[in-house]
């Protein structure tokens, strides 16, 4: 086998997991998803679509009606994008890699952001290439910031390709349109592309145009070296289908389409289906997932805040609580003793970079505000014990 493959670690979020799945007692807050079920109406258009008989191929790009709905939810939010720019794809996590394997040969330097969830950093490993990480750095408060001199210092002329995760998983740190603009120029000059994930953007809790996070699309032009992901699962609650999409110059989407071709072959077409009536009924679904889960966040937290020795802030962005607890600098360690002695689960924050030992992170997207008051219970009585 490769010798990429073979070193790739496995997901410390999943070791955590394993130790509890199957407990009853235990409140889990390990993955990046809502406990809420996909609406009605996005599951119904699923059944339709296959008491239809569509259990066929369908373009590799995906379905036409599907491309244009998501053009015309993109270009809402960040001006006219065309369907000619728009892929379909299996997942969030399959977007990112068929944008690595777009991008990067072995060899090429690559740059990321982190912590970040692992998937991003992953990726160009297994494509060979030389990752280079620029870390965030963790502010007095609690929140997470990053030193712009340092990022542009690390891209060179060399640098193939820029990935960033903003809003960030697990941090909450959310890029400005200034940062956005300044990292662009910097790019243009180099030559570098940008793999921008910004699948959390909707869920952003700052005041804002359009309802969303700052965006690299309100600011590039069509062709420039610029792939942008988005996922139909945080805020449509459709962790399971998936169902991603890609944002890119027209001259690279044909090439896309063979890359898809040569994994998937295309998405599902019933859930694709479930995908245009997410899209044609967003107002339904998206402003009230967006409101619980800042209500979510400003019931966590306070009350995070409270316990002693916890050191948290409340992120601008995403769906997570990302924490430290004093006297606790393993993460894993911590994470996994917690889930046997306090029946809590949360993700160890070494999993995302190791400048993120000694972090937690609590995924607080949880219909019943009650269930994370247990959950900050039973973290309480045992950082006392």
């Amino acid at each position: 086998m490769r010798q990429a493959i073979l070193s790739l670690e496995e997901s410390k979020i999943r070791e955590v997991a394993n130790a509890g799945m199957g407990r009853g007692d235990v409140l889990a807050f390990w993955f990046g998803e809502s406990d809420e079920v996909t609406p009605d109406f996005i599951r119904q258009a699923a059944i339709e679509s296959l008491q239809k008989g569509e259990t066929f191929y369908s373009h590799n790009l995906g379905l036409l009606e599907l491309r244009e709905a998501v053009a015309d939810y993109m270009g809402a939010l960040h001006g006219a994008i065309g369907a000619e720019r728009i892929a379909i794809t299996s997942g969030g996590v399959n977007a990112l890699m068929l944008a690595v394997q777009l991008l990067v040969d072995a060899g090429d330097e690559v740059v990321a952001v982190t912590p970040v969830w692992p998937n991003l950093t992953a990726q160009p490993a297994i494509m060979g290439a030389r990752l280079r990480c620029v870390p965030l750095q963790p502010q007095v408060d609690g929140a997470w910031g990053l030193d712009m001199d340092t990022l542009l210092a690390a891209i060179t002329p060399g640098t193939k390709l820029l990935v960033l995760n903003a809003p960030n998983n697990p941090t909450g740190w959310t890029l400005s349109r200034a940062e956005q603009q300044t990292i662009l120029d910097h790019c243009r000059r180099t030559g570098t592309w940008i793999l921008a994930d910004e699948v959390y953007e909707r869920l952003y809790y700052a005041p804002s145009a359009h309802g969303c996070a700052p965006s690299f699309l309100d600011l590039a032009a069509p062709e420039d070296r610029l792939v942008v992901v988005h996922s139909f699962s945080k805020s449509f609650l459709m962790t399971g289908w998936r169902l991603g999409w890609l944002v890119m110059p027209a001259s690279a989407t044909p090439h896309m389409g063979k890359l898809i071709e040569f994994n998937t072959s295309c998405a599902s077409v019933f859930v694709q289906r479930a995908g245009i009536t997410a899209l044609q009924r967003t107002d339904e679904i998206t402003p009230r997932v967006v409101a619980h889960l800042k209500a979510c966040r400003d019931t966590l937290v306070p009350l995070l805040q409270a316990v002693p020795g916890v050191q948290v802030a409340a992120a601008p962005g995403g769906m997570y609580a990302f924490f430290q607890l004093a006297g606790h600098t393993d993460s894993l360690l911590t994470a996994k003793r917690l889930v046997v002695e306090a029946g809590l689960g949360l993700a160890p924050g070494n999993a995302f970079a190791p400048q993120a030992q000694g972090w937690l992170r609590w995924c607080f997207a949880s219909k019943d505000l009650h269930r994370l008051e247990q959950g900050v219970e039973r973290l309480k009585k045992w950082a006392i014990i």
